[in-house]
């Protein structure tokens, strides 16, 4: 049993920025999602050809579990078992959803069916990560901090994991929110609590 969690970084991106433990490592200004998103791929520095066949939901997502991740977590440490993603958003994949049916007006369109389940955004992460841990998206109107720090605990408090990355990740139209944090049951220079103000307190600091 863990005794004790740990955010140990956190990365929200919202408006045409992205930052990285409360500081912006990156902006844009006056950019379309796809061009946003796509310009953020390359301030990452990845090689990754698989992102251009992702969806927009897809890539925000990746793209915030990449930049957090970077210079920051040590995958090493843990076991592939061990290091688990529990997101949550309110539109689910209705994004991809909405261009899927078009699509079956004429053709249907393989390539976003793929899209259309929320969770696909976690397989492509742990494609990208050989994460093999627990994996779940939940569904809410509103950023639930108690119901993530209750369910995360859990997961830490059971075995089941020892490293874990939450948050909200959220895309409709041209409306859009990451807000992602890692929780360890170890310490770094900049780690907080992983308590339900401390997490309340990352995403209302970018609030959109």
């Amino acid at each position: 049993m863990t005794d004790k969690q740990y955010i140990t970084g956190s990365c929200s991106i919202l408006g045409n920025e992205v930052i990285k433990n409360g500081s912006t490592v990156f902006r844009q200004q006056e950019a379309s999602v796809q061009t946003f998103l796509a310009s953020v791929y390359g301030y990452t520095g990845a090689n990754y050809p698989r992102f251009y066949k992702m969806d927009n939901l897809c890539k925000l997502g990746w793209l915030a579990t990449e930049i957090l991740l970077a210079q920051t977590f040590d995958a090493k440490a843990y076991a592939p078992e061990e290091i688990g993603l529990v997101f949550s958003n309110r539109s689910s994949s209705l994004d991809t959803d909405i261009k899927y049916y078009d699509t079956v007006k004429t053709m249907a369109s393989p390539a976003l069916f793929v899209y259309t389940l929320p969770n696909i955004v976690m397989g492509e992460i742990c494609i990208r990560h050989q994460f093999k841990g627990e994996n779940d998206f939940f569904i809410f109107d509103d950023f639930n901090a108690v119901f993530i720090h209750d369910y995360v605990t859990h997961l830490f408090n059971s075995g089941a994991l020892k490293a874990c990355i939450c948050g909200w990740v959220e895309l409709l139209d041209d409306a859009y929110r990451a807000c992602l944090y890692l929780v360890e049951a170890r310490q770094n220079n900049s780690a907080l609590p992983f308590t339900i103000e401390n997490i309340n307190q990352i995403y209302q600091k970018t609030h959109g």
